[in-house]
């Protein structure tokens, strides 16, 4: 019998992740199908993707932009949407079976409702999207299965580990973490640390802001807050690990003292695979993760200290409300500050630790209470960036 296409629709197709997605489609023609492509303006691979994969509707960052994608394609006939509409539109598409959200920033947390809303299959590689709508997006997963799978590496990792575990057997979660490009370097240089070094990750290969917020460990501090909501597990039993290896992805403590370890190479790959073939493997041919090649696995204290963003991460899970959004806004701003070189790298942390301190107000998350909160944090945090030049 011939196994069922899934339709697919990939958002934010031309960054790591819908690259990767799409190696994937190709693996698997008699599987996957892709009936809808969303990028930002990266028109020119944009362009080869739709000519490969010809799916019925399109979306870019920009209405401004659909003249210059119609000039680069030879079908004329495609329905082509724009702006945060055109993501939403294509989340909610009748035609598609799995939405893949990997599309950074913001952006991303109406297109993933949106999906949910509408019943989809919901592979999320978005972090943003979940820290400033964890509620309401587990609220629109409810009653549906596993209707959200993470892309997330880490993630990934622990949805597998907890599978038939109830949450009486859990101790601990452990996330791990590779310390990025500095964990080694004396803290009072990193002043002079350069986008260029900062991008320069010692284990995967990522996008620009990912890179940043794992140089940072604002990036493990934003998983923790993913891993509460996902998982539906308390903060004080979310931990994190240096791993500067990068091939234990996650750890699950059990109270029978067992711990499980979840071991893998470091390839982008396999998440995305196990997220569109649920509840099933399929095999990828990637090279196999050598144990003895292994010359010694290393986990060290995450402290707080040495990483500030992760105790603000934690402030903000305590906190609730809207402050995971601020956290995430501020820092999204931060980082694109800091590639812009308007601000130093250590000034990051300390930009996002001081408009989580200016934001008296913290109502219960909404959308209509998030959008106010990113239209203050947004003018906070460039009014902050402006005093400090």
């Amino acid at each position: 019998m011939k196994p069922r296409i899934k339709k697919i629709s990939v958002i934010g197709s031309t960054g790591s992740i819908g690259v990767n997605t799409l190696r994937i489609v190709e693996k698997f023609p008699d599987r996957l199908k892709v009936v809808g492509l969303a990028a930002g303006r990266n028109l020119p691979l944009l362009a080869r993707q739709v000519e490969k994969f010809r799916p019925a509707r399109v979306a870019v960052g920009d209405p401004l932009l659909i003249p210059a994608l119609k000039s680069r394609l030879k079908s004329k006939k495609l329905d082509i949407l724009s702006g945060p509409p055109g993501l939403v539109s294509l989340a909610r598409d009748q035609e598609a079976d799995e939405i893949v959200l990997a599309v950074s920033g913001s952006t991303g947390l109406h297109p993933a409702l949106a999906a949910l809303q509408a019943g989809k299959q919901l592979a999320l590689a978005n972090k943003e999207a979940l820290v400033m709508g964890g509620e309401l997006l587990m609220k629109a997963a409810c009653g549906l299965g596993n209707s959200l799978i993470p892309i997330d590496s880490e993630h990934s990792a622990l949805f597998q580990l907890l599978e038939g575990k109830n949450s009486e057997e859990i101790v601990r979660l452990f996330l791990t973490a590779s310390g990025g490009p500095f964990l080694t370097r004396d803290p009072r240089s990193l002043s002079r640390v350069t986008p260029e070094e900062a991008l320069s990750h010692p284990v995967w290969k990522m996008g620009e802001k990912i890179s940043v917020d794992s140089a940072t460990l604002m990036n493990k501090g934003l998983e923790v807050i993913e891993a509460r909501y996902l998982f539906q597990i308390e903060p004080g039993r979310i931990k994190v690990l240096i791993h500067p290896q990068g091939r234990v992805h996650a750890l699950l403590e059990l109270k029978d003292g067992a711990v499980l370890a979840h071991l893998g190479i470091p390839d982008m790959r396999i998440p995305i695979a196990y997220a569109l073939s649920y509840p099933d493997r399929w095999p990828l041919r990637l090279p196999a993760l050598s144990l003895p090649e292994l010359k010694g696995l290393t986990f060290l204290e995450a402290r707080p200290q040495r990483f500030p963003a992760l105790r603000l991460a934690y402030s903000a899970l305590d906190a609730a409300g809207t402050m995971p959004a601020v956290l995430s806004l501020a820092n999204e701003i931060a980082v694109e500050a800091f590639l812009s070189r308007r601000i130093s790298f250590p000034r990051i942390v300390e930009l996002v630790a001081w408009v989580m301190d200016a934001w008296k107000e913290n109502p219960a998350a909404s959308l209509e209470a998030i959008a106010a909160a990113e239209i203050w944090t947004r003018r906070k945090t460039e009014a902050v960036i402006q005093r400090w030049r």
